[in-house]
């Protein structure tokens, strides 16, 4: 289905809008971030940002996100299905209804919602987008898809066809299960702050408030929800007990496991969970955390002033790690995290708009930050210590062949195995691919300096 062009520019001053109800407004939001993803290029994560609060409810809150997020990931059939129904394209300035129609089809398909309030919202929500001539055809189609449903459709056509050929050429035998597997919504996986609460303390406080939660053996400190709810439903959250992390995010504390009160660097902190758990467990620690941008490095202070973990040994700095002239004090570190800018290709469940954004000429970029940010960092660890290097990527140049590079060029930097407990076996590292485990797809490296 042809993008829609953008929409004429609305007058200076529009007349003010009427209250709309609850369910109407929620279908209003849902149309006008996803006309902004998939027509105007803009993130889902910075569309969604600035919408939410506006939601009073949190059960809107959570039916906008599950609505949008839903209809991303089921596009490809969703948009297979209108192409086939409506008589003609949509116009130059339909984009606002082609993104309704999306969200209609979601609410429909994937979320299984009662169809008469989902068809009654969607279709009101026409009128409230200014398009009331619309509406009978909303409705006719809507209708059409409670009807007949949706064709099947082939997770890897959701894709675009460069990069569905890098997951194929990189995981032959996997790419199928990945596809598949990034076209669903993930478990909630939860990390339980073990300075306040026991894993099992806490598991059995979500069985009395009615969350069913399990245990991954590979994981000290999570805990899985197969049914998501909530944060605001999970006891303890606002007091830090417990934080929403992914199981193979939860795995790089593991993988860098440094030595109590170890001095440790955070290369690119942001939003700051991986920090917090390497604090949770050792509180000892000397840790500087680090980003680029500012605005990112305010959410890794949230995070951590919401765990208790903030002190005289914790330091956050809003500045580049390429540049350590600029920023270190000298004193080397004991233990590197470098969870590194990439794809992120592993969790496209979670941020399915990266299939409409990312472009060939981002892999080559990312490759070449990688390596500044590993060339960068390296001579800031002492000899004998570790350095994690992760990423939320599928693709090989971004994981096994990045360091391997990194090892061929630097004499002082050794590969220390992981054990299966981390995914597949992938050159110097492990690779954790989507889904797997229930999991995202991630990658660590662990290299050791020589003494």
């Amino acid at each position: 289905m042809p993008a829609p062009r953008p929409p004429a520019r609305r007058p200076a001053h529009p007349r003010p809008e009427r209250p709309l109800a609850p369910g109407v407004e929620v279908r209003v939001h849902a149309a006008r971030v996803l006309d902004a993803v998939v027509h105007r290029g803009r993130s889902l994560k910075s569309e969604l940002a600035p919408v939410l609060p506006r939601l009073a409810d949190p059960r809107d809150r959570a039916l906008l996100e599950a609505v949008v997020f839903a209809a991303l990931r089921g596009r490809h059939r969703y948009e297979a299905a209108l192409r086939g129904w409506l008589a003609r394209p949509p116009g130059a300035g339909d984009g606002s209804l082609v993104a309704l129609l999306l969200a209609g089809c979601a609410q429909l398909d994937a979320l299984q919602l009662p169809a008469h309030a989902a068809l009654d919202a969607t279709v009101e929500a026409a009128r409230a987008l200014g398009r009331p001539h619309q509406a009978g055809l909303v409705n006719a189609l809507l209708r059409r898809a409670q009807r007949e449903g949706f064709p099947a459709a082939d997770p890897a056509a959701a894709w675009p066809q460069w990069l569905r050929k890098k997951v194929e050429a990189a995981w032959p035998q996997h790419a199928a299960a990945v596809f598949a597997a990034s076209a669903h919504a993930a478990p909630l996986w939860l990390r339980v702050n073990r300075r306040l609460a026991g894993r099992e303390a806490y598991r059995a406080r979500l069985q009395e408030a009615g969350i069913a939660a399990s245990i991954d053996p590979r994981l000290a400190d999570g805990l899985r929800l197969d049914e998501p709810v909530p944060v605001a439903a999970l006891p303890g959250f606002e007091e830090g007990l417990v934080a929403v992390q992914d199981g193979s995010a939860q795995q790089a504390a593991d993988a860098l496991a440094p030595e109590p009160g170890a001095r440790v660097l955070d290369a690119c902190a942001a939003p700051g969970g991986k920090a917090a758990h390497l604090l949770e467990r050792d509180p000892t620690l000397e840790l500087l955390a680090l980003d680029v941008d500012p605005r990112r490095l305010a959410r890794v202070e949230d995070t951590l002033r919401r765990g208790g973990l903030l002190g005289e040994r914790v330091q956050l700095r809003p500045v580049d790690a390429t540049t350590p002239a600029l920023w270190w004090d000298g004193f080397t570190f004991d233990a590197i995290l470098l969870d590194a800018p990439c794809s992120a290709t592993g969790v496209v469940r979670r941020q399915p708009d990266i299939l409409l954004h990312r472009r060939p000429e981002d892999i080559e970029s990312l490759v070449a930050a990688q390596a500044r940010l590993l060339d960068a960092v390296w001579p800031l660890l002492r000899p004998g210590g570790i350095l994690l290097y992760a990423t939320c990527s599928i693709l090989p140049e971004e994981n096994a062949g990045q360091v391997e590079a990194f090892l061929a060029r630097t004499p002082d930097a050794a590969a220390v195995p992981l054990p299966e407990a981390f995914g597949h076996a992938a050159g110097p590292g492990r690779q954790r691919l989507t889904g797997e485990d229930g999991m995202d797809g991630f990658f660590y490296a662990r290299l050791r300096k020589s003494e």
